[in-house]
């Protein structure tokens, strides 16, 4: 099937900043809020929302085979579990829709009155309801830094690293979208020299520049999905703060893994941009520096060109950027990833969410972790306002970009934007 959506030089009748995330060779998915307090399932061309229920309702996907409430709902789970074939078919006709050269919806006043908002009048929210939810440990700079930090630099890497996509599963419940903020968790930590442990507020919280990808339903109990066929049963993907206490994950992490570190908080940018409008932005993952298992040997292109940023903004201050990495620097694939994951038969579902792990680049300016950045808090960073920080402070704002560029069309993600607010404080009861 073709996608006549990325023709790169289509123009919407709907205005598009010159480097705006969301040209209409885009067309990500989400779900909002309107003006009039309904929760709708939209899209999104420039600044400008697009209300697909509206659209439905008015007869713009006729041909296509959709049930009547398919935009109505409060997440993408029902229209991601129709598969590849109906997201593409939406895409395109959207796609026509908002081409510069189609006037039926562009010259209706009132239809456009129900269809359109501007982004100051609806509020995004969780674009799925994340069933299941799975981090992996996927850059091999970033495990090589973890573990010279933790171990030793010939020893950096563990003997499984480097045959397997490590991952873990971990907490749906505290999946939010950009915006919402976190606080700082608590948990039990072991102070330098001391041997027992302490209770109190997490001295080291982190972000973790990731991206994440959003599942179909790909297989019953017990079937496997072959690598070849993974990238059909992914529907897109978004940017992903999967925030970390890293004083508490270092007391509580053997022999089970993260826990309590991971689990209070993991922020999600809103619109899930589809694989499909990734594609022409392919490029090549890193080379194997073992030979791979056949199951998880994979052919082609099987990375995407993402170039990814990190700010920090305290309070009442200017951002200072402090990471510029890219997705491709990921030595395990998405397709690998999904790929391990169902080889043992486990079932994967609609609006599950697959973590990519922190993405980080050979240099200083492309780690994807304050722990890497400032190597364990040893070399701090300036903030703009002259500040220092060796992991995040409270009321600190935790920004994250993404964006693909190629022959002067840009695809991106938007922006995830979480602050990081003290302890949850209990109110006492009198």
């Amino acid at each position: 099937m073709s996608l006549s959506a990325n023709n790169p030089d289509r123009i919407s009748w709907l205005h598009v900043d010159k480097n705006s995330d969301f040209p209409i060779q885009n067309i990500p998915f989400g779900v909002f809020l309107t003006r009039d307090d309904i929760v709708t399932i939209g899209t999104r061309i420039g600044d400008t929302a697009i209300d697909l229920g509206a659209l439905h309702q008015l007869g713009y996907f006729e041909g296509i085979p959709l049930t009547d409430d398919i935009f109505l709902q409060d997440t993408l789970n029902d229209f991601i579990a129709d598969g590849r074939k109906t997201w593409r078919l939406v895409r395109d006709r959207i796609a026509e829709i908002f081409d510069s050269e189609n006037e039926s919806l562009k010259n209706d006043k009132k239809n456009k009155e129900r269809v359109l908002f501007r982004l100051d009048e609806i509020e995004m929210q969780l674009p799925v309801q994340v069933g299941d939810y799975t981090d992996f440990y996927s850059s091999i700079e970033h495990a090589t830094n973890v573990g010279t930090m933790f171990r030793d630099p010939d020893n950096a890497l563990l003997p499984n690293w480097l045959h397997i996509p490590v991952g873990y599963h971990g907490r749906s419940s505290s999946i939010i979208p950009s915006g919402i903020p976190v606080h700082r968790p608590q948990g039990q930590t072991l102070p330098a020299g001391a041997t027992e442990p302490v209770f109190g507020p997490s001295k080291l919280v982190d972000f973790e520049l990731e991206m994440a990808f959003i599942t179909t339903d790909a297989n019953d109990l017990g079937e496997s999905i072959p690598v070849e066929e993974a990238e059909q049963y992914i529907f897109g993907l978004v940017l992903f703060n999967d925030w970390s206490a890293r004083d508490i994950q270092k007391w509580e992490y053997v022999p089970l893994g993260p826990f309590l570190a991971k689990s209070f908080a993991s922020s999600i940018s809103p619109w899930i941009v589809t694989l499909d409008a990734l594609e022409p932005y392919r490029t090549e993952s890193p080379k194997p520096l073992k030979k791979q298992l056949p199951y998880l040997q994979q052919k082609g292109k099987k990375s995407f060109d993402i170039n990814l940023e990190v700010a920090i903004q305290p309070k009442k201050a200017k951002e200072t950027v402090v990471s510029r990495s890219n997705f491709k620097y990921m030595y395990w694939s998405m397709s690998q990833q999904l790929a391990h994951h169902t080889v043992n038969g486990c079932p994967i579902n609609s609006g599950d969410m697959m973590g990519s792990g922190t993405i980080s680049g050979t240099a200083k300016d492309s780690y994807g972790s304050m722990l890497e950045i400032t190597w364990r808090g040893e070399q701090p960073v300036t903030m703009s306002d002259g500040t220092e920080r060796k992991f995040i402070n409270d009321y600190d704002t935790v920004i994250m970009r993404g964006h693909c560029e190629k022959n002067g069309t840009r695809i991106g993600f938007g922006k995830v934007e979480t602050q990081l607010l003290p302890v949850f404080e209990t109110k006492k009861k009198r």
